[in-house]
């Protein structure tokens, strides 16, 4: 669905920070259990959406139905599996779980801490080929694969129809650059209601929704053959600076509410924010949570001067190298997600269309959708066709990286920091640590 080749999420203070910078590792645990894989999840059961906890309940149900080694899913809410150190604590005391989902920004941390079995034994080369490989080359090590992506979640701007009706706004007044958006922010902004919203809490999501802007205003992380930074630039300058006006302006929160700005009931729903840029999931959310809300998705603004993309996040299934039982995570894994079985391929329509709101990772998938008339109209047809137009993938970093440019997002957005001496500060320190770095190939 991207045009080219196209080419969330932790807590950064106290106890989080030291999380985020040690490495995965291993050590001795509590005994395992050979006959039981263990599934961590922020979905189900008894998550906060029930179509999406039903089909995590039903996934383990069909296997475990036909399966001698069982699995067990945990769930683990969506705000402490992202931005707290339950996760990384696991893994650091040896009781790490079988199979767990993991995005792109967190990838190298359990890669590089060997953490990640190995899943390409277990592919077929027609399911491994399936794969839209914008999606499948982060979790990719040379040839091997370390995971198999869920979904596509692309980021757009959500607009309060509501909103833009009290303040007499209509469809042509819909932003199309930063100005614009600042602009008609501004229009929308009263003592009870922010104009926009964008994420203010610091972490991996954060950074996600960020590189959205860096990449339309022409930025770039890393030299072409990154080996050195590229933050420290202009174009760099421009995204923090744009992100910095939001608040300053008195647009945007300095705070977001519920879990974060992924979180769509908690803040455009509620009338919290009138616009708000978030992911495709928001579809499914409203849907099910808040079905009277009226709104309307089109591509997010970019600067003038700038090349619009969007930036697609994707979370994976991967599977525990340091498993009891590794044969059965990799097994469940693969069958879950990269089967060429046609009850694999509609469980991923299902997750990707009807349980929750995504564009499919396979083609075999896509074409399933399509069938059902998944993106025939409405805000699943807005992503499809306008959204996606160009788009890039959330990139993979060590923490190192991440937590340096996390820095300079807060400094400038909410600390009032200058951008371009927030930007060099985190130049250094990524040159710094590019220097002697020692792990799998970052992209």
């Amino acid at each position: 669905m991207a045009r080219r080749a196209i080419s969330r999420r932790s807590f950064l203070g106290g106890a989080g920070a030291a999380a985020l910078a040690a490495p995965v590792l291993a050590g001795c645990g509590p005994a395992r259990n050979p006959n039981e894989i263990t599934f961590w999840n922020f979905y189900g059961p008894g998550g906060q959406q029930k179509s999406q906890s039903d089909w995590f309940v039903q996934l383990a149900e069909e296997w475990n139905a036909t399966h001698e080694v069982k699995v067990r899913l945990r769930y683990v809410p969506t705000k402490d599996y992202t931005s707290g150190p339950t996760l990384q604590t696991s893994f650091s005391a040896g009781a790490g779980p079988d199979v767990f989902l993991l995005s792109p920004g967190d990838f190298l941390r359990y890669h590089n801490g060997g953490a990640l079995l190995d899943l390409t034994p277990h592919l077929t080369p027609e399911a491994r080929a399936d794969f839209l490989p914008q999606v499948m080359q982060t979790r990719l090590v040379g040839d091997r694969v370390y995971g198999l992506p869920m979904e596509i979640e692309p980021l757009a701007l959500y607009y309060s129809e509501a909103a833009f009706e009290q303040a007499k706004l209509a469809e042509g007044d819909l932003p199309r650059s930063w100005d614009q958006l600042l602009s008609v922010a501004e229009r929308l902004t009263t003592p009870d209601r922010f104009g926009m919203l964008l994420e203010t809490n610091p972490g991996y999501y954060q950074n996600f929704t960020f590189y959205q802007s860096m990449w339309m205003a022409g930025g770039e992380v890393f030299t072409p053959d990154q080996r050195r930074a590229a933050f420290n630039g202009p174009e760099v300058h421009a995204a923090l600076q744009f992100w910095q006006d939001t608040v300053t302006a008195g647009v945007a929160p300095r705070r977001v509410k519920g879990s974060g700005a992924n979180d769509s009931i908690s803040n455009i729903s509620d009338g919290y924010c009138a616009m708000q840029q978030l992911g495709i999931w928001g579809i499914a959310e409203i849907a099910e949570q808040a079905p009277d809300f009226r709104y309307g998705v089109v591509p997010m603004p970019s600067p003038a001067g700038g090349a619009y993309t969007t930036a697609l996040g994707s979370w994976a299934m991967v599977a525990n190298a340091h498993s009891a039982n590794p044969q059965a995570a990799a097994e469940f894994v693969v069958w879950a997600l990269g089967s060429q079985d046609p009850a694999c391929i509609e469980r991923m329509r299902r997750w990707n269309t009807v349980a929750k709101t995504n564009l499919p990772p396979r083609y075999s998938v896509q074409r399933a959708a399509e069938q059902h008339g998944a993106f025939d109209s409405g805000p699943m047809r807005v992503f499809k066709e306008q959204v996606m137009t160009q788009a890039r993938p959330e990139p993979r970093y060590p923490p190192e990286i991440y937590r340096a440019i996390s820095d300079a997002v807060q400094s400038c957005q909410l600390d009032g920091g200058d951008p371009a001496s927030a930007a060099e500060a985190a130049a250094q320190q990524i040159d710094t640590f590019l220097s002697t770095y020692d792990g799998a190939p970052i992209n």
